[in-house]
């Protein structure tokens, strides 16, 4: 798993790129990449918080938004309000929104997560860096859209601005459709 990462920022440092940083072969648990239609695994995190693990499957009835980022991950900070704000707007509709950080250092997540006073959206963390290893993100960040039956509905790889509108009506036309 460390050599996964450091080999994303051997490899952005090499291409001058601190954008969406392609993953590659990441992982090496023998998982196969995500697509639309996949049912989601699976997964558990620790809460930054504190307050305890969140698990995937104990949120089936609820649209979700899975997203996978990273402290060192430039287009990630930049998204991390957004979905912040988004979370604000959606949360009454049903929608929960889930931040896992990927740093191996949890307390790189835990100081990222200490630049604002309060986040709406849940922050969490992947002790064991399963993340990589089962859903093969091609970039960072990687968000997932899952149905209330657990199913990925939309896959938003690497951050742009722009893309916030589309990942918000996503999840809004799920959570009408519940």
């Amino acid at each position: 798993m460390r050599s996964v990462r450091l080999g994303v920022v051997v490899a952005m440092v090499a291409s001058g790129s601190f954008g969406c940083a392609a993953l590659g072969a990441a992982g090496s648990g023998g998982g196969k990449r995500q697509v639309v239609g996949d049912p989601m695994p699976e997964l558990q995190f620790a809460r930054l918080d504190g307050r305890g693990d969140i698990r995937l499957g104990a949120l089936r009835g609820k649209v979700v938004l899975l997203d996978i980022w990273a402290s060192w991950c430039v287009p990630c900070k930049e998204e991390m309000p957004l979905l912040d704000e988004m979370a604000g707007r959606l949360h009454r509709h049903g929608v929960e929104i889930i931040a896992v950080s990927v740093d191996e250092d949890r307390a790189s997540a835990e100081a990222f997560a200490g630049t604002r006073p309060r986040w709406t959206l849940t922050l969490a963390h992947d002790p064991q860096g399963r993340v990589p290893d089962l859903l093969q993100p091609a970039k960072m960040p990687t968000s997932y859209v899952i149905d209330g039956a657990g199913v990925v509905r939309a896959i938003n790889s690497g951050f742009d601005r722009a893309d916030a509108p589309r990942i918000e009506a996503s999840l809004r036309q799920l959570a009408e459709a519940r």
